[in-house]
Order: structure tokens, then sequence, then C-alpha cells
């Protein structure tokens, strides 16, 4: 960087949901750089979308299942490097649980996700090196502790385009 350059840092916003069902965890697998890797259904935040929408956006584009966020689970910050490019990233994620609902089993799932499964806590945790992120088991792992904060903990201005903002 040139001297007297500014560069500033800019995390890339994204969005999870940590969602059970009779003790199971619904989880995609999807293809990476690394390989084939399990996550949360979860995605970049998108332009004019408040934090809830984008991720029942992200788990009906990933998983194709219809998803109401009821909770904020925590916000986690993850540094992460890419093995192939050596590209260092930070990722700021809003994880969230909430209600499941219809599956539409017609739609295509994302472009390189390969599949869903069901998994049990244990089962996630036995498998930590097909983890895309370590953020999947400490929202997991939040989520047992019973970690639950209201939706109005993550204001959205009524600047945002998408956003209709409820009284508070």
């Amino acid at each position: 960087m040139p001297s007297g350059a500014f560069h500033r840092w800019k995390p890339h916003v994204t969005v999870a949901a940590v969602i059970e069902r009779d003790g199971q965890f619904l989880l995609i697998e999807e293809h990476t750089s690394d390989g084939l890797k399990l996550n949360n259904p979860a995605g970049h935040l998108e332009p004019g979308e408040t934090p809830e929408q984008g991720c029942a956006r992200e788990v009906l584009e990933e998983a194709a299942y219809d998803f109401e966020p009821q909770a904020l689970v925590g916000v986690y910050l993850n540094r992460f490097i890419k093995t192939r490019t050596g590209e260092d990233l930070t990722y700021l994620r809003f994880a969230y649980s909430g209600r499941l609902g219809a599956h539409h089993g017609w739609r295509q799932l994302d472009t390189g996700i390969v599949r869903t499964l069901w998994m049990s806590s244990d089962e996630i945790r036995a498998c930590r090196e097909r983890h895309r992120s370590p953020l999947l088991l400490a929202s997991l792992e939040d989520y047992l502790a019973g970690r639950r904060y209201p939706l109005a903990l993550v204001h959205t201005d009524a600047s945002v385009p998408g956003c209709a903002v409820a009284p508070r």
C-alpha cells in the first residue's frame, strides 16, 4: 500500500441458522476450495435486507426450507486465511434460531450445495475437520447452552430499503 494511503477494514457480514428438530441439527454439505465441508445454512447479508430476512432467505436457498428467526443465538467474529490464495478474510456472523417451516423439495439448492443432512450434536462435534468454519460449532454450543437473545437486540434502521421497522 502506498505511503499515506488509507485502507478501511471491512468484515464480511454473514447470517446463519441453528435449526434443531428432534435432537438433530440441519446442516448443508457444500463444495469449497478445501473440498466438501459442513456448515449451517448460512451466507452473506445482501443489500436492503435485515439480518433476519437474510437468514430466512439463506435457509430457503441452501436447504429449501421456510425458516422464521425467533431469537439471536450469538454474534461471532472469525478470521479466515484461504489456503490456496492466502487471502485474509474476517467474517462477522449473526446466528439465529427459530421455527422451521415447510420443506420445498422441488427447489434447486444454491450452487455448490451437495445436500442437506440432519446430525446430532455429538456427530457434529466428532467431525470438526469437516466444518467449513469454527463458527458452526461455536453457534451450536451456544444454542445448546440455551443462549437466546431477543431479535430487537439487532436494530435495523428504516434507511435500509427493505426494512419495515416495528415500534420499539
